[in-house]
């Protein structure tokens, strides 16, 4: 069973850093693509960041690419993503999702979903 849990969310100002973290309390977090996706107020979930099970390949939105990274832990049991220089835009709900298969962007196609974590970016 797949249990995610998102923390690290906050206010964060322009060109700042922030990570967040997505923790999978479950014992096949290894086997899993993981996904990084947000939710602003009046808008539709959209993909920011996904990962493959080994951590080899990584895809990014256009518009977080060269601002955020991805990586995960498969000792630990996360999957990260480090945002730096965010920008007010960014302010959205983030949540993580796994996937059995290979990584890919369509939220609908991800299996499990954590609860979200907050990220405000002030200017």
């Amino acid at each position: 069973q797949v249990q995610l849990v998102e923390s690290g969310g906050g206010l964060v100002q322009t060109g700042g850093s922030l990570r967040v973290s997505c923790r999978d309390s479950g014992r096949t977090f290894s086997r899993y693509a993981m996904g990084w996706f947000r939710q602003a107020p009046g808008k539709e979930r959209e993909f920011v960041a996904a990962i493959s099970w080994s951590g080899g390949s990584t895809y990014y939105a256009d518009s977080v690419k060269a601002r955020f990274t991805i990586s995960r832990d498969n000792a630990k049991n996360t999957v990260y993503l480090q945002m730096n220089s965010p920008k007010p835009e960014d302010t959205a709900v983030y949540y993580c999702a796994a996937r059995w298969a290979g990584a890919i962007t369509e939220p609908s196609e991800y299996d499990y979903w954590g609860q979200g974590t907050q990220v405000t970016v002030s200017s």
